[in-house]
């Protein structure tokens, strides 16, 4: 894929959606989609951008290039998405990558793994350095194409049941945690609960788990985490820059017209920014109102941010050594990472501290 052909689907999206459509489109034969999501219809925001992007591409298409998009459970489970790609049960997916490291945990970097990179960055190495191109030939074995969807921005850390002193206090704390994130919560002595969203709260109610994350205050709200733990920690060191994607069947996807491929490319970039968007600006609100309820802010003891950073680039060598499509991705992504901190360190972060410590 050129790196920036998506610019280009995005212009030809604004013309289609101002109705300028070209006779071309207008040829297009008419075809029907499913997607399968990962996340619950609650979440608006994280189920919504499967929503948006396939009103896209039925407003690009005048109609004719119909998607229904279908929440976690209802064509199969939540978990169960990227089997049902590839075996093309349905056409598309839509869901976190993380959650598949089981299968190969190549595909964690395809969203986010612990000490990554923050959504800016991501988009970056994706879209202008070599993330898409090197994904795009990880998941051809899968029978897939992906296409960046969506990010959460940084995440907060989670809702525990009792307050997290030191390391110490990680040792058999059962928690929610998403994707290989759990991988390194283990390493430092917790038990990860691989959950998904719809099933959160009823664990964290009945005490099957000790603690739990999601994504941030504007989702956690909905979901009623601080009904049942009050103690909210920051940051979530393991999703810097979380990034959802769109897998869409190989077969299926060269088997559309180009015009129909750039409204899928298109619409998939317009609902990746948008994503961000709505965290950002819903997030804040909902903050003031959880800490307004009785919510306690608190920031992990700087020993267990240490001890995780350590034994996440143990793991992180571990898998450069046994796992060459881990190897392959990784190092680019690392050079990639270190060079963006670099620059990070004298723009954003300057910038951002001071502002932060003004009365505004």
């Amino acid at each position: 894929m050129q790196r920036r052909s998506f610019v280009h689907g995005a212009g030809m999206a604004g013309v289609l959606a101002a109705g300028v459509a070209p006779a071309i489109v207008h040829a297009q034969a008419a075809i029907r989609w499913r997607l399968a999501s990962s996340f619950p219809k609650s979440l608006d925001t994280i189920f919504g951008a499967a929503e948006v992007f396939a009103k896209l591409v039925g407003q690009m298409s005048g109609g004719k290039f119909q998607i229904s998009v279908h929440a976690g459970g209802e064509l199969m489970p939540p978990f169960g998405v990227v089997d049902g790609v590839q075996s093309a049960t349905v056409e598309m997916a839509h869901t976190a990558p993380y959650y598949f490291f089981g299968k190969d945990p190549t595909f964690a970097l395809d969203c986010a793994i612990p000490f990554g990179l923050n959504s800016r960055q991501m988009t970056a190495w994706m879209y202008e350095g070599n993330g898409l191109k090197l994904m795009r030939e990880f998941y051809a074995k899968f029978n897939i194409v992906n296409f960046p969807m969506g990010n959460t921005g940084a995440q907060m850390g989670g809702w525990y049941r009792k307050e997290i002193k030191s390391l110490a206090d990680i040792k058999g704390l059962k928690m929610r945690i998403g994707g290989f994130g759990g991988a390194v919560l283990a390493r430092v002595g917790g038990v990860p609960q691989n959950i998904p969203g719809g099933e959160i709260y009823q664990a964290l109610e009945k005490g099957t788990i000790d603690a739990a994350e999601w994504v941030g205050p504007y989702d956690d709200q909905k979901l009623g985490f601080n009904k049942v733990a009050q103690n909210y920690y920051y940051p979530a060191w393991w999703e810097g820059g979380p990034q959802l994607t769109l897998f869409v069947n190989s077969k299926a996807y060269e088997g559309l017209s180009a015009e129909y491929k750039a409204m899928i490319e298109s619409a998939a970039s317009h609902a990746h920014v948008e994503m961000q968007a709505k965290y950002d600006a819903r997030n804040p609100a909902a903050l003031k109102q959880l800490v307004a309820t009785g919510t306690k802010l608190f920031r992990f003891p700087k020993d267990v941010m240490e001890g995780a950073f350590k034994e996440a680039q143990a793991l992180y060598s571990e898998l450069s050594a046994s796992n060459p499509s881990w190897k392959k991705v990784y190092e680019d992504f690392a050079t990639f990472r270190r060079d963006q901190n670099l620059w990070f360190r004298f723009t954003e972060a300057g910038f951002d501290d001071f502002m932060q410590a003004q009365k505004l």
